[in-house]
Parts: C-alpha cells; sequence; structure tokens
C-alpha cells in the first residue's frame, strides 16, 4: 500500500555554520563535487515554431522508471543539482532526464524565443515525450526553483491528467512577484547583479542572433529583476507588465488543483524564495501535496556535510526517497 504524501516526516539539521540562509546557499553552489554519469543522448523536441528543447537522457539498458528534473533561474542540465540528482537515479537503476528548458543550456542554438517562469508547456513537451517512450515505465519529476515553479504550474493545470506518478519541487519560486521584491533587497545584491550579468548577457546574444524580433531598451538603466522582467520578459513574451506575468505564471495560484502526490521543500532563511501566507494556506490544504519549511536551508542548498549514511546533499536524497516511494 503506497503511503500518502502527509505522511513523511523529514527532520533537516544542518551544523551551525550552515544554520544561514547564506551561507548554505553559497556552500552549496561553491562546493566541488564529482558526478560520474555514463555519455546522454541529447533529444531534440518542437515546442512551437521556431522553438526546440533538448533532453539530456541517461538510459539504462532495459525498461526502469524515469525521473524528469527540470533546473532553474539560468541554469542548465550540466549544473551540479542536476547532474547531483542524474546520478542518484542512474545508480537506482533508474533512466534519467535532464530537461534544457527553452533557450537554456544547449537548448539554446536552437530557439529563438526567450523563456520565463512560467513555462509549464515545456515540462509538459517533457512528459508527454518520456510517457511516448516504451522504455520509461513510470516517471516522477523534480524541479528547482524557477523549475519548481514551473513544474507546479503543470501539475495544476493538468490535474489528474498529469503524466508522472510524483513530484517534488525543492525551493520553488511559486510566488513571484513577492520573490522578485525580496531578491532586490540589498542584502541580496549579489544574487540579483549575479542573476542580471547572465540574462544580460542572453538577451544580448538573442538580439544579435534575432534583431527583426529584439529591440533592446538600454540595459545599463535595467537595475533589478523586476525590471528586467518589465521591460524585457513580459513584452517578448506576451504580457502586458511584470505584475500579469508574475500573476500569470506564479504555480501558488494554481496549486489547489495539483493531485499528483508531491513534496515542496522550503526554508524560512531563503535569502530570496518568499511563499505568502495565502500560498501556504493554499498547500496545506491541498492533501496531495506535503509542505514543509524548515527554518534553516538556504535556497536550494540544504546542505548537510557530515552525515555517516548519505552524502551532503540533504534535499538530493529525499527527492530519491520520496519518489522511490511512488515510483
Amino acid at each position: 500500500m503506497r503511503m500518502e504524501p502527509r505522511t513523511f516526516k523529514f527532520t533537516y539539521r544542518p551544523p551551525a555554520w550552515l544554520r544561514n540562509g547564506h551561507s548554505n546557499t553559497i556552500y552549496s553552489y561553491l562546493r566541488r563535487r564529482r558526478v560520474e554519469l555514463p555519455a546522454a543522448e541529447a533529444v531534440w523536441l518542437a515546442a512551437e515554431p521556431g522553438v526546440e528543447l533538448c533532453l539530456e537522457v541517461n538510459w539504462q539498458p532495459r525498461p526502469a522508471p524515469g525521473l524528469l528534473l527540470v533546473h532553474g533561474l539560468e541554469g542548465h542540465s550540466n549544473v551540479g543539482y542536476m547532474r547531483g540528482l542524474a546520478a542518484k537515479a542512474w545508480e537506482r537503476g533508474w533512466h534519467a532526464l535532464r530537461l534544457n528548458v527553452r533557450g537554456c543550456g544547449i537548448s539554446e542554438e536552437r530557439c529563438r524565443s526567450l523563456y520565463h517562469s512560467g513555462l509549464s508547456q515545456d515540462v509538459d513537451r517533457a512528459i508527454q515525450w518520456a510517457g511516448s517512450q516504451s522504455r520509461i515505465t513510470t516517471l516522477a519529476a523534480c524541479g528547482y526553483s524557477m523549475g519548481g515553479n514551473m513544474l507546479l504550474r503543470y501539475l495544476g493545470q493538468q490535474g489528474e491528467r498529469a503524466g508522472c506518478v510524483a513530484a517534488v519541487a525543492v525551493s520553488p519560486s511559486l510566488d513571484l512577484a513577492a520573490s522578485a521584491d525580496r531578491l532586490h533587497l540589498k542584502r541580496n545584491w549579489l544574487y540579483e547583479r549575479r542573476f542580471l550579468r547572465s540574462l544580460k548577457r542572453r538577451v544580448e546574444r538573442k538580439a544579435r542572433a534575432y534583431p527583426e524580433i529584439y529591440r533592446l531598451p538600454p540595459l545599463d538603466e535595467i537595475c533589478s529583476i523586476r525590471d528586467f522582467d518589465e521591460r524585457i520578459t513580459a513584452p517578448h513574451m506576451g504580457f502586458s507588465g511584470a505584475d500579469e506575468y508574475y500573476f500569470r505564471a506564479s504555480a501558488a495560484r494554481v496549486a489547489d488543483g495539483i493531485r499528483v502526490p508531491t513534496l515542496i521543500l522550503h526554508a524560512e532563511d531563503d535569502p530570496f524564495i518568499v511563499i505568502t501566507q495565502e500560498s501556504r494556506q493554499r498547500l496545506e490544504a491541498n492533501p496531495a501535496i506535503r509542505f514543509i519549511a524548515f527554518d534553516h536551508g538556504g535556497h536550494c542548498g540544504f546542505m548537510q556535510p557530515g552525515r555517516e549514511r548519505e552524502d551532503a546533499y540533504w534535499a538530493e536524497n529525499r527527492v530519491m526517497e520520496f519518489a522511490a516511494t511512488f515510483i
């Protein structure tokens, strides 16, 4: 008999020096790790005219479950948590599917479009493809940060029609407006600066490749993520402005439609991801969702070095534990 999501009770106790959102976030990003994976097959999926997605798939030699992974803002299929989780899935005997959201990683070379946090249709396309593969007997999915929002939005929109049997979202940005405002606080200058620099470089590349599509304002005038979304994301992706984009793209708005067993991991000391009280009530009212907010963990961190029975990547191990129960 399969467990219900509400029965999962996890404990996260980092060492004292990681009981700070910044230290946990930065340490998880900078910590060196060696991940060994076999060569992946690049699978190209047409999403819409001029837009292709790339799935990097590590196949098992026989039919097996699969784990689909979706990265965060300015990420790609080969960032540390994507490779780390793929390796854990592979070692367990599962197929590992790492999605490059449109325009990210190697998908950039075959995509004239920008991306944004609400592109649940990219997740849908990947899950539809996985469902068509006889080698994949059943599928679970996991998204980090932006990828967590995209995955949760897909689940809320699809309800009982969702093409996966379980899902996990780690530090999901499911309240986009509140999180964009938190990111602009002075204490988060380093994070916002890093995201903006990368996003500006990306849109500059797009403008050089597709000058007929992208006519950019002076990018040095854009000093916040909200301003970038107001002046770049919204007009190029069909929104009237940042406010409409944040409202329509936030997964919190459709979370009550989720029917697949879903685990959401959030840290109260996340430097810039906010989950509002209204959203918490919505998550906690849905019996398909196990929402756990820990005191510590940072953003996509949840590091716990020194554990004897598993590696330092606590959240990755909980993803595997939850998915394995339903897959």
